[in-house]
C-alpha cells in the first residue's frame, strides 16, 4: 500500500505540489463541456485546504508536444475551477515565473500552473532530473492525484516523486488503486469480467491477466468476430484481426484449462451501412452475410450476458459490446450496463474501467449506480493487465 495525504502530519502553511488530471474537453469558445475530472479532484483539494496547506496544482491539457501553444492553455480551466471551488484560483503562467506566485499564497489558497506539457522535459524519456529539481523547489511535499496519467513515466507524474518527499497519493488516486486492486486481487465470487472493444490485439494483456482471476468472462464488441472466425464462422465484413486468430484459440484453450466460463455472443445486430441508415437485422454470429458487419450484441446474447452478470458478486467491465456511439447500435451495451446496475443494487461490487466503457456508463447511467467508475483510460487498462504504473510506484510505501 502507498501512503496517502491522510498519512501526513501537520501540513499547515506547507506547500502541496499536486499533480492532477484536469485534461477536460473544451468547446470552440474554450468552455468546459464535461467537468467530471475536475469534480474528481475536489475531495483531495478540499482536504488539503481544510488542513491549511497552500496548494499548487500541476496538470496537462491535450498534447502540445513540448511547445508553448496558447491553444492548450489551462487558463480557461482555472477560470472554470474558480466557479467549482467558489474562490479565485491563482493562475501561474509558467514554471519560470512560479516562485513569486507561490510565495504569495496564503494558507488554504489554490493555484494552478500552466500546462506542464509545454515543457519538452516533462515527457522526456531520459534520466535527467533537472526539470524535476526545478519543480521540487516550488513545494514542501508531493501529492499525485492524477490516476489518469499514472501510467506515464513523466517528470510531474513519476520523477518528481523521487525527489520531493514525502510523496503521497491523493484521495482519488487512493480510491482508484483500492477499488481496482480489490476487484482483481480479492474479489467476492463469482467474479465476471466483461471485455469488449474493437481489437483482440489491444486487449491481449487484459484477457491473459484476467483469465487467472475470473470465474466468467464475457467477450463482446468487435473483438468477438476474431474468435468467431478462428472457429470457422462466417463474419461477413465484420472487423477482424486475421493475425490474432491463433491468439483467440489460445485464449479459449487457457480458459478451458483454468475452468473459466467464456460467454460469447451467439447472435448480433448486423448492418450493411455503418451509419445505421441501411438494412439492420439480427443474425447468428457465425452466419453474418457478405456485405454485412456485426455492430451490436443481439437479444439472445443480451439475455445470456445479463443472466451471468446478475448472478455475479464482483464485476469488472473493460470495453463496450457494440458500437454504442450510434443509438441504433447501443442496445447491447446498454443491456449489459443495466444488468451491472441491477447486480450492484443487489450487493455486487462493480468496477467500470477505462475509456469507452466509462463513456457508455455515463451515457446511460450515473456514476453512483456503480461501485467505482475509473477516471483513467490507459492507466486502468494497464493496471488490469497487471503492469506497474510509474506514477504509483514512485510514491512512498506505507
Amino acid at each position: 500500500m502507498k501512503k496517502s495525504i491522510k498519512d501526513l502530519g501537520d501540513i499547515k502553511g506547507k506547500v502541496a505540489l499536486v499533480r492532477v488530471d484536469v485534461n477536460v474537453p473544451l468547446d470552440e469558445n474554450k468552455n468546459v463541456t464535461d467537468d467530471t475530472r475536475i469534480q474528481a479532484i475536489v475531495p483531495t483539494v478540499n482536504y488539503l485546504k481544510d488542513k491549511g496547506a497552500k496548494i499548487v496544482l500541476m496538470a496537462h491539457l491535450g498534447r502540445p508536444k513540448g511547445e508553448k501553444n496558447p491553444e492548450f492553455s489551462l487558463a480557461p480551466v482555472a477560470k472554470y475551477m474558480s466557479k467549482v471551488f467558489g474562490e479565485e484560483i491563482v493562475f501561474i503562467p509558467s514554471v519560470e515565473e512560479a516562485k513569486p506566485y507561490v510565495d504569495k499564497l496564503v494558507d488554504g489558497q489554490i493555484a494552478l500552473l500552466e500546462n506542464i506539457r509545454f515543457y519538452k522535459a516533462e515527457e522526456a524519456k531520459d534520466d535527467d532530473m533537472t526539470f524535476a529539481e526545478e519543480l521540487a523547489k516550488l513545494g514542501d511535499f508531493y501529492v499525485n492525484d492524477a490516476f489518469g496519467a499514472a501510467h506515464r513515466n513523466h517528470t510531474s507524474t513519476a520523477k518528481l516523486a523521487k525527489i520531493l518527499k514525502p510523496a503521497v497519493s491523493g484521495l482519488l488516486m487512493e480510491k482508484e488503486i483500492r477499488c481496482l486492486s480489490q476487484a482483481l486481487d480479492n474479489p467476492e465470487r463469482p467474479f465476471t469480467a466483461v471485455v469488449g472493444g474493437a481489437k483482440v490485439s489491444s486487449k491481449i494483456g487484459v484477457l491473459e491477466n484476467l483469465l487467472d482471476k475470473v470465474d466468467n468472462m464475457i467477450i463482446g464488441g468487435g473483438m468477438a468476430y476474431t474468435f468467431v472466425k478462428a472457429n470457422g464462422g462466417k463474419i461477413g465484413n465484420s472487423i477482424c484481426e486475421d493475425d490474432q486468430l491463433d491468439v483467440a484459440k489460445a485464449i479459449e484453450k487457457k480458459a478451458q484449462e483454468k475452468g473459466v466460463k467464456l460467454v460469447m455472443a451467439t447472435d448480433v445486430l448486423a448492418t450493411d451501412d455503418f451509419s445505421g441508415n441501411g438494412t439492420n437485422k439480427f443474425v447468428k454470429i457465425d452466419e453474418i452475410p457478405d456485405g454485412f458487419e456485426g455492430v451490436d450484441a443481439g437479444p439472445e446474447s443480451r439475455k445470456a450476458f445479463a443472466e451471468v452478470l446478475k448472478s455475479s458478486k464482483t464485476i469488472l467491465m473493460n470495453g463496450p459490446v457494440g458500437a454504442f456511439e450510434n443509438p441504433k447500435f447501443a442496445e447491447g451495451t446498454k443491456a449489459v450496463l443495466e444488468a451491472i446496475v441491477e447486480a450492484t443494487k443487489a450487493g455486487a461490487t462493480s468496477v467500470i474501467g477505462g475509456g469507452d466503457s466509462v463513456s457508455a456508463a455515463k451515457k446511460f447511467f450515473k456514476a453512483e449506480d456503480f461501485t467505482h467508475v475509473s477516471t483513467g483510460g490507459g492507466a486502468s487498462l494497464e493496471f488490469i493487465e497487471g503492469k506497474v504504473l510509474p506514477g504509483v510506484a514512485a510514491l512512498d510505501d506505507k
